[in-house]
Formats: C-alpha cells, structure tokens, sequence
C-alpha cells in the first residue's frame, strides 16, 4: 500500500464506499441501510431508532468499543467506524463485550466522510457535531430530531475544520470542573442517552 492507494481514498466517490455490516455481512452499496436496520430491529424486538453514530475520526480500540456497547444497549441504528478491522483488537472486544454482533457496524474512512455526511442529508438526517463552538447548542436545550447522525472528533483534535463546515448543528455538554472536555467515549454516550431519552418520552405521548 503506498501514496497511490492514499491519494485515490481521498477521491473515492461515496459509490465506493465500503458498507460492511456486522453480522449479516452484507457489502452492496445499493442495499438499504435503513430498511435493513429497521428489518433487524423488528427481528430482535428493539425499538426502531434512527439514530446514527459515526466514530469514523476515533482511533482508540477502547473508545471504539466502548461506543460499540453504548450504541447497540440504547439501540441506535448503526454505528460507522473508520476501519472494520478495530472490532479484531482485543482491547475493542473487551469494551463492547460482544455489541459488535448484534448491532450494524458500517465502514466509512476518514477521507470519505464529506461524502457520507452529504449523501445522509439528503435522506433527511440532521448531521450533529460533539464540539465546542461559539455557536454550540447546549445539550441540556437541544432538541434532537428523530433522524440524527452524530459525529464524534478524534480524541485529541476533535472534528476538523473541514468537517464543521458540513454540520448541521453543534451540541456541546455543559461542564462545572476545570478539566477542558470529556473522554470521547463519556461525550458520546451522555448524546446517545439524551436522544434516548427524548424519543422515549415523545413514543409515550403519542400512545
């Protein structure tokens, strides 16, 4: 693998990009990933989130697997990872203690993560960022619509620029202490919780 490889990753149209999913298996790019999610949600009696979490910027086995277990027991639809072979780590499968079998994992580089958030809004999802900005929302006020893609930054730089510009909105977690943010993991978690937590109430309402 050399800079070739690397140059045609950061051209690769969103056509090519790797969907793999975890456990069916399933590659084609023309299948769809919602109706699939909501199909296996149906078979294993989970509620039919449309929650999306991309953790494509996260390179720690143990955040990864700990988000792998955060999203599959709160039941979002799918979890993006930057490379399928983190779930192999052994650090990964310790934290998620075996989420990655029951909850749909897509592989979405880095360098095509532009064309993934592009191609998601326009199946309506509202593309939200975990940053601190002038411009966040705190989380405590924010409303979270029902088809949410949530973007979680690297855990030492966050979401990069270039990304910004593509969010929809900024969600920032009020803080007390002096320490500047959270592990990655805790951040993504308190997110995934309050969307949980909002689409419960709204499901009871409308019974």
């Amino acid at each position: 693998i050399g800079s070739n490889s690397a140059e045609t990753d950061g051209q690769t149209e969103w056509t090519d990009v790797q969907k793999k999913m975890i456990p069916w298996k399933s590659s084609s790019p023309s299948l769809d990933l919602e109706m699939v999610f909501q199909d296996r949600a149906a078979k294993l009696g989970k509620s039919n989130s449309r929650l999306i979490v991309v953790a494509s910027l996260i390179d720690k086995p143990t955040n990864l697997g700990g988000l792998c277990r955060t999203s599959e027991i709160f039941g979002a639809s799918a979890l993006v990872v930057g490379n399928l072979h983190y779930i192999q780590d052994k650090q990964f499968q310790h934290l998620s203690v075996s989420a990655e079998q029951w909850l749909p994992l897509v592989e979405v580089k880095p360098s095509q993560l532009v064309d993934y958030l592009q191609q998601k809004k326009t199946e309506g999802y509202t593309i939200i960022g975990v940053e601190q900005t002038a411009k966040s929302f705190d989380l405590t006020e924010y409303c979270f619509p029902e088809k949410s893609l949530l973007l979680l930054g690297n855990e030492h730089e966050g979401i990069p620029a270039n990304l910004i510009h593509h969010l929809d909105v900024c969600v920032e977690i009020p803080q007390q202490g002096i320490i500047r943010s959270l592990n990655v993991h805790v951040s993504g978690a308190l997110l995934i919780w309050e969307y949980t937590r909002q689409q419960v109430i709204k499901q009871k309402q409308q019974k």
